[in-house]
């Protein structure tokens, strides 16, 4: 088992009107780390690209612990949490954690790799699995289309006529 850290140092601009970080930046702190992490590991935009795949997210969440203040320094980890066994659905787990070690927050995202061209949901190839085991911890869960139907929401269309 794995797990991959990112350095952050919060800016002015992470910030909200509370004086912590934005609920946006954890948002944007995670995308980085995953981001990171995938160029780190060779599945960078370069190796994407040339796949024909790109990782999408369809579901987060966070639970929040501790505050993060202005010009702290700040861990970001990934995990592996779930995955099917061809990897082509995932989910990460991320811990925010002060250069003390106090765990901050910790957020849980779920998503699929998907083929560019036909915008559905793909097998990655097995660089990407190899990658992907590596980081898995032994509390991994074996992911199937059942969990992403049971993810929380479910789409609700609705009569345009109300935006009026």
């Amino acid at each position: 088992m794995s797990v991959y850290h990112y350095k952050f140092e919060v800016r002015w601009s992470d910030i909200d009107a509370n004086r912590h970080l934005a609920n946006s930046t954890y948002v944007e702190y995670c995308a980085q780390t995953r981001m990171a992490f995938m160029n780190t590991h060779k599945m960078g935009l370069k190796e994407l690209n040339r796949w024909g795949i790109g990782p999408v997210m369809l579901h987060e969440r966070y639970s929040f612990f501790k505050e993060i203040l202005p010009d702290q320094t700040i861990y970001v980890s990934l995990e592996i949490s779930g995955m099917s066994e061809d990897a082509s659905i995932y989910q990460f787990v991320h811990k925010f954690y002060h250069e003390d070690g106090t765990h901050c927050a910790t957020s849980e995202a779920t998503g699929v790799w998907i083929d560019m061209m036909l915008r559905k949901t793909t097998t990655p190839p097995d660089d990407i699995l190899e990658v992907m085991k590596e980081f898995s911890t032994e509390n991994t869960k074996v992911l199937t289309r059942e969990d992403l139907k049971n993810l929380p929401f479910r789409p609700e269309n609705t009569d345009p006529s109300q935006f009026l």
